[in-house]
């Protein structure tokens, strides 16, 4: 990973000013990095860092192969007939990840610990967290012990997702858990520098910090909570005892972009405005799930420029619908109206619905139904809805309303909504998918890929699996499942 390593503090700031779509960072970088780089310097260039990989490929594959949009064309169209290789995402591991976010989260962690300046480390420690878990939820096991170490170590260790997440004090691994734990004790601790304005999520307020990184131990702990299910309980009812977590959508932790050009949220760059825009659609199985359910955000998650959505089926071939220009497509709740975004990570609806289904399958505080209905209150107020029309939804729709039949009929409700919900976080609706089968899709068209199904990983990069020994060979296919991943 020399190459990784070397180029990440200057490359990192310059991805919001980019303005191509894809395969834009396949240059050469100077390696000629500053010996010392202010937290206030780093920080604000990681956060969107992080927003960045989430919202870019990550998100155009993710939501694609779970059915919210349909590919029409290039790298979306492969991916929706579940045709992957370890020549894709090359971009989003060498340089939004391991050489972007998460080595300047290193950094950060370096060098306001060497100046005692814990409230910059511990904002750090849990956005690493929440960076590695979105690398190992998507590719399995990785680097991370020992990574972010540069020439040090250019082949680190490849450790297994199950210690990422549970730590192995023998082979020296810190779970995730504890890191976001660590950084959290530190936002408790006196410090000589604070951030203000360079914190672009919370702007230096340390106390929605605490609420989000709790709200990521609710997120870490649901995620392993089918594999892991007693872990994923002690984790989560210590949460709820704290009382320190989400509960409002002010508290949601948002990456915001720009709304200039270079600046702007990728999600609006490939939807509305570079050359790929007419990569990606309204998928029209998505629109029947929300007609199906007279849901009001429809509107608001995607346009109609036309008489009627204008949709494309999962996996179609053939002629695309014309003019372009009346193609359903990302609205302004999730790309912003001039491409400011935000890219939402950890919410107070995710943190609902995640109670709601830790009560109901995990037997933890709460009542499930009022943890649903809270889930779908705070997510149509996110969209704009006013209390009256989301009384007046739930009144006249009690099949969304109200949680029946058994337990797996009731968390495929919760999970159906939390989906409608994270609409623009595709890689938050593929980890619910495979944990737990919900929704249920049938498969796209024109099904290929290993065995047609489904990818459940993405195929480590080529480049990176050749270079370094330490990975498995042969590497795991799509179709190999990750650790948390029972369904």
């Amino acid at each position: 990973m020399k190459t990784i390593f070397r180029s990440a503090v200057i490359v990192l700031p310059l991805l919001v000013g980019l303005g191509s779509c894809s395969h834009f960072l396949d240059v050469n970088v100077t390696p000629n990095n500053p010996t010392v780089v202010p937290p206030s310097v780093l920080l604000p260039s990681s956060e969107i860092g992080t927003g960045f990989a989430n919202a870019n490929e990550l998100n155009r594959f993710a939501s694609t192969i779970m059915q919210q949009i349909a590919g029409a064309a290039n790298s979306p169209a492969t991916y929706d007939i579940y045709q992957t290789n370890g020549g894709d995402f090359g971009n989003q591991w060498r340089f939004e990840l391991y050489g972007g976010a998460l080595i300047n989260y290193q950094k950060i962690i370096d060098i306001a610990t060497a100046s005692s300046s814990p409230a910059y480390t511990g904002i750090a420690k849990i956005m690493k967290a929440y960076t590695f878990s979105l690398a190992t939820d998507v590719w399995g096991d990785v680097p991370y012990s020992q990574a972010l170490q540069g020439e040090t170590n250019p082949q680190p260790r490849v450790d297994k997702q199950e210690d990422i997440y549970k730590g192995n004090q023998a082979a020296g691994i810190q779970s995730l858990f504890d890191l976001v734990r660590e950084g959290i004790a530190d936002l408790d601790k006196a410090s000589v520098t604070k951030p203000g304005n360079d914190d672009v999520i919370y702007k230096g307020d340390l106390a929605k910090w605490r609420k989000a990184g709790n709200t990521m131990l609710l997120k870490f702990a649901n995620t392993i909570s089918r594999k892991e299910p007693a872990l994923a309980k002690q984790v989560i009812d210590q949460v709820i005892a704290s009382n320190a977590f989400i509960t409002s959508n002010a508290d949601d932790l948002n990456v915001t972009f720009g709304a200039s050009v270079g600046s702007r949220d990728r999600r609006y760059e490939y939807s509305i405005i570079c050359s790929f825009k007419d990569d990606i659609l309204l998928s029209t199985r998505y629109l029947c799930l929300l007609q199906s359910l007279i849901d009001p955000r429809l509107p608001i998650f995607f346009t109609k420029p036309a008489t009627n959505y204008v949709t494309w089926d999962n996996g179609q071939r053939g002629t695309l619908p014309a003019p372009v220009s009346s193609w359903s497509r990302y609205n302004a709740f999730v790309t912003g109206a001039n491409g400011e975004g935000p890219v939402r990570l950890i919410t107070n609806f995710q943190r609902a619905f995640i109670l709601a289904e830790s009560a109901l399958v995990l037997g933890t505080a709460g009542d499930p139904q009022a943890l649903y209905t809270e889930g779908i209150r705070a997510s149509m107020s996110l969209a704009g809805l006013t209390a009256a029309q989301i009384d007046a939804y739930l009144t006249a729709n009690p099949k969304v309303a109200t949680l029946t039949g058994t337990t797996q009929e009731k968390l495929a409700q919760i999970i159906t909504q939390k989906y409608i919900a994270f609409t623009g976080n595709g890689v938050e609706l593929w980890n619910d998918w495979r944990r737990t089968g919900y929704p249920t899709q049938q498969p796209a068209q024109n099904a290929a890929g290993i065995d047609a199904t489904r990818p459940v990983r993405a195929q480590y990069v080529s480049f990176e699996n050749e270079r370094n020994p330490n990975f498995l060979n042969p590497a795991p296919q799509s179709n190999v499942k990750v650790w948390w991943d029972v369904d």
